[in-house]
């Protein structure tokens, strides 16, 4: 356990308030969605119905003052990897979105980039281990 900086805090919350408004939107429009980006809407309701245990999972982790350092690094490390994967996937042919569909992917990719640098860096800056 390690004592939470309160950048990390803010950047955890962050990720928080945008996967939730992500994941709202994802899971109940991801009909209308589909149409917009051209993306498989199955593709876009999985995603948002993932996106709602994460939501919970980074917002509990936001409220924490101590936290385990390995689930925040688990986070950063997610992020990092949900960053490239949604590169990979415009570059794999598994999909076909239109304009709007690929800018979609790259700016969630780019923000999720951002967010796990971001939450790297309060990591960084937050005290040392918790003892009991």
């Amino acid at each position: 356990m390690i004592f939470a900086s309160t950048f990390l805090r803010r950047a955890l919350l962050a990720d928080a308030v945008f996967s939730g408004i992500a994941a709202l939107g994802f899971t109940f429009g991801a009909g209308a969605f589909a149409a917009l980006f051209n993306l498989p809407e199955v593709l876009l309701r999985e995603t948002g119905l993932f996106l709602i245990v994460y939501t919970a999972l980074v917002g509990w982790l936001a409220s924490r003052a101590s936290l385990p350092k390995a689930l925040v690094l688990l986070v950063v490390i997610g992020n990092a990897a949900w960053t490239v994967a949604s590169i990979a996937l415009l570059f794999s042919g598994a999909v076909s979105p239109n304009l709007a569909g690929e800018f979609m992917v790259v700016a969630q990719a780019i923000a999720t980039g951002v967010f796990a640098e971001l939450q790297y860096l309060g990591l960084r800056k937050s005290g040392s281990a918790v003892t009991a």
